[in-house]
């Protein structure tokens, strides 16, 4: 009897430490993109990615916190769209169209604030809000 119990006792107890616990990355948005290892949704490569690691970046201008926050600039393959990644903004990114044939991308009428993006120097952009520049 006190064998059957204690491998009763033995058998919940294992069930209970085989119950999945959350690990890093174990927070999958609705693309499968692991806030936790850094990863967000780009609708312009339709994959996750990591702001950090994309190869335009942008410094934040002027910030009157006691920190800066950087954003990064994806371009669809011909150069049509520009996707930003602004971080207090209500969406994750924002999607901005050429105007043209110039090198400007703006946003759409969809959103509140308008965003622009516009090259900057030689090799840079900067991105403009309701025409302040907040990222260069």
């Amino acid at each position: 009897m006190k064998k059957t119990i204690l491998f009763g006792a033995m058998f919940l107890g294992s069930l209970a430490f085989a119950q999945k616990t959350p690990l890093l990355g174990g927070d999958s948005d609705a693309h499968g993109c692991k806030g936790s290892a850094g990863y967000t949704y780009s609708q312009i490569k339709n994959d996750c990615v990591r702001v950090f690691e994309q190869k335009i970046k942008l410094n934040e201008v002027n910030s009157d916190k006691s920190y800066t926050t950087m954003t990064a600039v994806i371009f669809s393959k011909n150069m049509k769209k520009a996707e930003i990644f602004i971080p207090d903004g209500a969406a994750k990114s924002i999607i901005l169209t050429r105007q043209g044939k110039s090198k400007i991308w703006k946003s759409g009428s969809h959103i509140k604030e308008s965003y622009v993006l516009t090259p900057y120097k030689k090799t840079g952009y900067q991105i403009k809000k309701d025409n302040v520049v907040i990222y260069q």
